[in-house]
């Protein structure tokens, strides 16, 4: 029987940075833009484009959606399960 289910989300988490940013978003507008962006990262969190820099850690991605004016800067874990977001801006 096959599976109901998509493939399985990375889990979103912040950065002290991100979360302060969070909390400072208050139109109701931004935040559903901000929400689509994140699933959007959740489900696929190689679709941002690398950010060039120091390949000894890991790799900051950027992720532009221009249809709901969003950018979020993120780091994936080795294993693919946890995005950490480290710059929201709307």
């Amino acid at each position: 029987m096959p599976s109901q289910h998509g493939p399985r989300r990375a889990r979103i988490a912040f950065s002290d940075a991100a979360a302060k940013q969070l909390e400072s978003i208050t139109d109701e507008g931004e935040l559903h833009a901000l929400d689509r962006t994140l699933v959007v990262i959740s489900i696929d969190p190689e679709v941002g484009e690398p950010i060039p820099g120091d390949m000894s850690g890991p790799q900051l991605r950027q992720y532009t959606d221009d249809i709901e004016h969003v950018r979020v800067l993120y780091v994936v874990t080795t294993l693919r399960t946890v995005v950490v977001v480290a710059y929201i801006e709307v």
